[in-house]
């Protein structure tokens, strides 16, 4: 089989085809890590080096003016990967305040409405960012954010800029957007950031139409993006996030809370042209057949039980490989750093023979890494490289 570039590698995975070899790549390439152990290269300059089949990440928004909205003049960062500006309005103003604290970087956020005004406090170290206050603390709150919250819109001429800069390099890859500051790209995650996860899975049993009530709020949001994607030479798009997991959640209440809401911005994103990929970091197997009846194009994490999920990669790809692309399954808590690199290849291996088979599978950790040692990355970039199939699959 003639070579393939990584796009064309990747694309055919994705579209459940049979490459020319194993696709090989990673998810976010945290700042921890380019800062710590590479000398501070960016992202793409970090895929270069380890010679992996590159994402490009970015989520440009675009303000609806019609409505007022505008870019947030406050926002002080924007993050490198993603490119996303926050959208504001007069009636939606986002207001920041740091907070001495002897550990952790705490800033509260205030977001400011004809109405009232909601707050909650994000605290940070080097490796992430996690809500210490939720947002929502009295049930009503959410009327403010039905009412006065602005639906950012994809700006899809920054999106097409950015693929035709990256051609053949890669894929473009983005997300569903989020509630502003922080958040996940799927509803009932976004809501247990501004609930918190505790509160939310009782209030499931306590008060479950206020459960749907801002789960739909939320979603309304999301799907003012999905149909504003229209014409965005994405590649693949996230959705989902951990907060459903089987680690998280039971399958029943993935079924009434979860399901639903994704399934109907999955088939959306497809009117809209745009792949999905559903993200499930923790456990999986008692929801593989669940999320393919959403319909994504793929599924990732596939988290090992080593690192905290219930992944039986060989099981999963008998039950559903024929169904959706496979992303992750690699171990990387336990194979990038403190061991050889011959036990890397070996898990390269492993991922390979249980996943790859008939294609369909992007080899990559499993999520995040933070701390990791250089030659173990090339040990496993390398061995994915020499993952070739046959002309049989």
């Amino acid at each position: 089989m003639a070579a393939m570039t990584s796009r064309q590698r990747m694309l055919t995975a994705l579209n459940g085809g049979l490459p020319d070899r194993l696709p090989v790549t990673t998810h976010h390439v945290m700042a921890y890590f380019l800062d710590k152990y590479m000398g501070g290269m960016s992202a793409y300059e970090f895929f270069d080096h380890f010679d992996l089949d590159a994402w490009l990440w970015t989520v440009p928004y675009k303000p609806d003016e019609s409505k007022g909205e505008y870019f947030d003049p406050s926002q002080t960062f924007i993050h490198p990967l993603d490119h996303t500006h926050r959208v504001v309005s007069d009636s939606w103003r986002i207001e920041t305040e740091s907070i001495p604290d002897p550990q952790y970087q705490t800033t509260r956020y205030r977001f400011v409405t004809p109405k009232g005004t909601l707050t909650m406090v994000l605290q940070g170290s080097g490796y992430t960012d996690w809500v210490a206050e939720p947002l929502i603390k009295n049930k009503r709150d959410i009327d403010l954010i039905a009412e006065f919250a602005t639906h950012p819109k994809s700006d899809v001429e920054a999106v097409n800029r950015r693929a035709d800069q990256f051609g053949e390099r890669g894929l473009i890859r983005g997300h569903i957007t989020y509630f502003d500051v922080y958040g996940q790209p799927g509803c009932w995650q976004d809501a247990v950031e501004l609930v918190g996860t505790e509160r939310l899975i009782l209030e499931t049993y306590d008060d479950p139409e206020w459960v749907h009530e801002i789960i739909r709020v939320l979603q309304a949001r999301k799907k003012t993006f999905i149909c504003s994607l229209a014409g965005a030479r994405y590649d693949l798009l996230e959705l989902g996030g951990g907060a459903a997991s089987s680690t998280v959640i039971s399958p029943r209440l993935f079924d009434e809370f979860v399901a639903p809401y994704d399934a109907e911005l999955i088939e959306l994103a497809h009117q809209a042209g745009q792949r999905i990929v559903y993200h499930t970091c923790g456990g999986m197997m008692p929801l593989l057949e669940r999320i393919a009846d959403m319909k994504p194009d793929a599924m990732e994490t596939f988290t090992p039980p080593d690192m905290g999920g219930d992944m039986r990669l060989a099981e999963a790809k008998q039950r559903i490989g024929h169904r959706v692309c496979f992303i992750g399954g690699f171990d990387q808590g336990h194979y990038f750093k403190d061991c050889t690199p011959e036990q890397t290849r070996a898990e390269v291996r492993r991922c390979f023979d249980e996943a790859g088979p008939g294609g369909g599978y992007i080899l990559s950790p499993s999520d995040h890494f933070f701390d990791a040692a250089p030659d173990l990355v090339a040990a496993f970039a390398d061995e994915a490289r020499r993952c070739v199939y046959s002309q049989g699959g």
